[in-house]
């Protein structure tokens, strides 16, 4: 492709401020490359998680603000299936089971690593999905508040000619949008309605 007498390469998949983007718009090297980088963190800070010198909620102190950042970098535009919100799921609860270490059990009478459930009641902030759930809806509400004059409203509202490849319909950003309003904010969207929480009619 050329424009202005320039070639443009056509790749499969590129980085663009710090985002991987594919040919198939697909968020799974995305996902793929974020776990990367937040392991790398994870394991430069892995021996301050570990240290009894340290007290936990300092420990979740390095966690939310060192390595989470690091993976929910432009989450914001992130349209998750399941199996990415489990992937994330998973990376949160190996920090967490090295943030608060392992359980004694008294029956046995030898330590075991913490299950799924007490990890979510020793850790009172919100998870790593419901982090990017709320973040993507202060986004979308960012969006619609910006006005059809701007570039990035119109690519929202905008319809694509075309038509859509044969088999099951691939989960859309906006879908996800609607299921965060009804889940975290407890608010229904049906087609674009969803676009009022951001100019008025309800606050995100």
């Amino acid at each position: 492709m050329k424009i202005d007498n320039n070639s443009i390469e056509r790749v499969e998949e590129f980085k663009y401020l710090g985002t991987t983007l594919t040919n198939q718009n697909s968020i799974q090297e995305e996902i793929k490359s974020r776990l990367e980088f937040g392991n790398a963190c994870y394991y430069l800070v892995q021996n301050l998680l570990f240290s009894s010198l340290l007290s936990k909620n300092l420990k979740i102190k390095i966690y939310s603000t060192i390595i989470l950042p690091v993976v929910l970098y432009g989450c914001e535009t992130w349209s998750l299936t399941l199996r990415e919100e489990c992937r994330l799921r998973v990376f949160e609860n190996r920090v967490l089971r090295r943030v608060f270490g392992p359980k004694r059990d008294k029956v046995r009478g030898e330590s075991r690593k913490l299950h799924n459930e007490e990890l979510s009641d020793l850790y009172s902030l919100p998870n790593i999905v419901r982090v990017v759930k709320l973040r993507r809806m202060r986004w979308a509400g960012h969006v619609a508040r910006m006005g059809e004059g701007r570039g990035v409203h119109r690519i929202l509202v905008g319809k694509p000619e075309g038509r859509r490849p044969v088999g099951r319909p691939r989960c859309r950003w906006e879908d996800n949008i609607k299921r965060d309003l009804q889940e975290v904010g407890g608010v229904s969207g049906n087609g674009w309605s969803w676009l009022r929480i951001g100019t008025g009619g309800e606050h995100l």
